[in-house]
């Protein structure tokens, strides 16, 4: 008799189980040989083998890993994020998510540059990086304490950062893959979107970084964190597509004209963007569950990733 199962490596990087490997798992006072090949380079996915007739359980994912490298991957995931929470609030949580694009941020698609690399940190004098100093600073702390038990690039600390930022805000939980290597230099400069930018360009910007329509209304919501005028300044919420329907800034009140940067109230001007803005405002669980996907894209553009956690 001979049972196959097949093991999803993607969600496996941070545990970096190699395309061959042939386990012994023990059954009652049994064992059992297992032997797993990759099925094809493009899948990512681990065809195995189990050569007894005497099976006696059905095989699960899980129980088919390799437990030392599992559990290491999960002990440092687990010291991670005890780590950020030590130093992370909701006071500041925007910041926290702004690095997080503005290191992502300088991915160019076409020319495989920039990206989730960690390489903000030697970006922090450039002008569209202002006040990025202090967030980073925040995490410096957290880096030093995981370091020492294993280290973390800065590339997955800020990564992961912002993703904690977002839960404890009340958004969607999101879950970030460790496993990235930093660069050691800065990335090419001029790639970050501009606030000023209009809608047409803005567009143009995400294409080149292989993002959709869909997808820049998504990111665009982080917006409803922080200072921008859009709602609770410390809650992740759809708030921020709620109010750029109502277009506060044609009001004749001064306040109201400051709400929001050029770039949002560019998207307003598109109608692709606005089909999403009003879905998003009408609907908060559509908006979570986009911006989730969008994030885990954007922290993974670009990206290096190490051979083994």
């Amino acid at each position: 008799m001979s049972t196959a199962a097949t093991v999803d490596l993607s969600l496996l990087r941070s545990a970096s189980v190699p395309p061959q490997f042939s386990p012994a798992v023990k059954v009652g006072v049994k064992k059992l040989d297992v032997a797993c090949t990759a099925a094809s380079p493009s899948d990512g996915r681990v065809s195995c083998t189990f050569g007894r007739r005497e099976l006696l359980f059905t095989a699960t994912t899980s129980f088919l890993l390799p437990a030392a490298n599992v559990s290491a991957a999960e002990d440092v995931n687990f010291h991670l994020q005890e780590e950020i929470n030590k130093v992370l609030s909701k006071g500041n949580a925007a910041g926290l998510l702004r690095l997080v694009f503005h290191d992502a941020g300088t991915f160019d698609k076409d020319e495989n540059t920039g990206g989730m690399n960690g390489s903000i940190i030697y970006e922090l004098d450039r002008p569209e990086n202002i006040g990025l100093k202090r967030s980073l600073k925040i995490l410096e702390k957290a880096k030093a304490e995981v370091d020492s038990v294993k280290p973390v690039s800065w590339a997955d600390l800020i990564a992961a950062a912002g993703a904690y930022a977002v839960l404890i805000c009340g958004g969607p939980k999101i879950n970030v893959e460790l496993g990235r290597v930093d660069a050691m230099i800065p990335d090419p400069e001029g790639k970050l979107p501009e606030e000023t930018q209009g809608v047409a360009s803005m567009k143009q910007s995400f294409m080149r970084k292989g993002f959709s329509t869909r997808e820049l209304v998504a990111l665009s919501g982080a917006h409803t964190l922080g200072n921008k005028g859009f709602g609770d300044p410390t809650v992740f919420d759809n708030s921020y597509y709620k109010i750029l329907l109502g277009k506060p800034w044609s009001s004749s009140d001064g306040m109201s004209s400051m709400i929001g940067l050029p770039s949002d109230r560019a998207l307003v001007q598109d109608d692709e963007c606005m089909r999403w803005i009003a879905k998003y405002a009408d609907d908060q669980g559509l908006f979570f569950e986009d911006f989730k996907n969008v994030y885990i894209k954007l922290v993974n553009s670009g990206a290096k990733w190490k051979r083994s956690m």
